[in-house]
């Protein structure tokens, strides 16, 4: 597939990273040149040099026989202007634009052919925003993503030395709960994946990912650790966009106030929020976070658009007591540095936003891509078409499919049945099918199994 990426920044080094792995052909478009050397030296992907909307500069950088145009610069108006100059003057079939701003967002009829031809729109604030909710809703859990319009949940949590798997297979895990089916899909010991089986041995301080049906996530959540409960009390440090639109969601079922630095945000914060407290100040002000009691605070969520801001007040807020710390970090070379220590999650928006930006990337019918720990793996939803001639996968028990090695699927969901993947079940056209890759390398493999040929016969 032929890909222009416009914007070399974090999200757009990324996404040219995972690409490129692929055997897509790759070309970035920056007006940075250092930038798009520095990624040219160890990519194999083309650059080219100048303002991303420009038509010569979307003409070189091969526009007219592109696939599809992915447009991350920092600029939600200069995204916007080149999927309509694409659109207009080259026809680019598929357009894919970050957008920012909610006030392009929330407007109906905006984007599409007719109007500004973008097909689709990611906005990394409101992707951020649903992941932080639902790490809120499971107090203890790493990462949770939803799966099936939310039928089905993924779930990493620690596992914890007094848990009742922690030192037994996981084949025991259907011993503890014999009502409830799951199924644990990978497993990080010391940064290094495993693709468990039954006889796999849980080790305290493993991250654990299991998938289970929403309903069932609690219970099997308790069998790898204590459960903490539920969370009350919030402190946002940080009331940008994020810190808004996450405060505005939660604040009629969590006591929440937010800590900013501008005097004149922390007004029109005010005036935006119903029950929201604003409070003016540094979040690394230590004699602000002890009036504040932040030692009674469940949660304190670092969310500016500053690392070190983040790191240096998250680090406070959990000497100073706070319950567990959640912290934003746009690079992502410290992320794996602060996770785990006084720290308890380190969240990628760059990652975040890759997962939502390769669902609409790869081949067949893709329906949802999500990262696994900050991109060492990776989980998809895929959708079985065909029947038993034409597919390698419809019509076939799930121990009939031949998965290349460092793949497994966790679940299947049928309308509104989720059955956890167990080796008689037998796969439907239309089905939906959860698979987990320890190893990316092999998502051309998995295109190429579910892809619906004539006959293969």
């Amino acid at each position: 597939m032929k890909i222009i990426i416009l914007g070399a920044g974090q999200v757009g080094g990324t996404l040219a990273a995972n690409l490129a792995s692929e055997h897509n052909d790759i070309t970035v478009v920056d007006k940075d040149p250092d930038r798009l050397r520095e990624l040219q030296d160890r990519l194999d992907i083309g650059t080219v040099t100048g303002q991303a909307s420009h038509p010569d500069v979307l003409a070189r950088a091969g526009a007219a026989d592109a696939d599809l145009l992915i447009a991350v610069t920092n600029s939600d108006e200069i995204n916007m202007v080149a999927c309509q100059v694409a659109y207009t003057l080259f026809r680019t079939p598929t357009k894919i634009s970050r957008i920012r701003s909610n006030a392009y967002t929330s407007v109906e009829k905006l984007f599409g052919n007719d109007a500004i031809p973008i097909d689709v729109f990611i906005s990394p604030e409101e992707l951020v925003t649903r992941y932080i909710k639902r790490l809120l809703q499971y107090p203890g859990s790493l990462q949770v993503l939803d799966f099936a319009d939310g039928k089905v949940q993924l779930v990493g949590v620690k596992a914890y030395y007094g848990g009742p798997l922690v030192g037994n297979e996981l084949a025991a895990i259907r011993d503890h709960m014999p009502t409830i089916d799951t199924r644990v899909a990978a497993i990080f010991r010391r940064g290094t994946a495993i693709l468990p089986s039954g006889d796999t041995v849980v080790e305290a301080g493993d991250e654990v990912f299991f998938i289970a049906a929403k309903k069932n996530v609690m219970p099997v959540m308790s069998e790898l650790r204590r459960l903490d409960t539920p969370y009350k009390r919030l402190v946002i440090a940080g009331g940008g966009n994020i810190g808004e639109r996450l405060a505005r969601s939660v604040e009629n079922r969590y006591h929440v106030k937010i800590i900013e630095r501008s005097y004149d945000r922390c007004r029109a914060l005010s005036e935006q929020l119903s029950k929201a407290i604003v409070l003016h100040g540094s979040a690394s002000d230590h004699d602000l976070l002890a009036q504040e009691n932040i030692e009674e605070t469940d949660v304190f969520l670092a969310l500016t658009n500053d690392d070190e801001a983040n790191i240096m007040s998250s680090l406070l807020a959990k000497r100073m007591g706070a319950r567990k710390v959640i912290t934003l970090i746009t690079n992502p070379a410290y992320v794996d540095l602060v996770q785990g220590g006084d720290i308890d999650i380190a969240l990628s928006p760059q990652q975040i936003t890759i997962g939502s930006l390769l669902t609409h990337v790869r081949r067949g019918d893709i329906y949802n891509v999500h990262s696994l720990r900050r991109g060492a793996a990776e989980a998809l939803e895929i959708i079985a078409h065909g029947d038993n001639r034409s597919s390698k996968v419809v019509g076939r028990r799930l121990d009939e499919i031949v998965l290349p090695d460092g793949v497994s699927i966790g679940a299947l969901v049928r309308g509104d049945d989720v059955m956890i993947a167990h080796s008689h079940l037998l796969v439907e056209s239309e089905d939906h099918l959860i698979l987990f890759l320890v190893d990316k390398s092999k998502i051309k493999m998995v295109e190429k199994l579910f892809q619906v040929g004539f006959t293969f016969f």
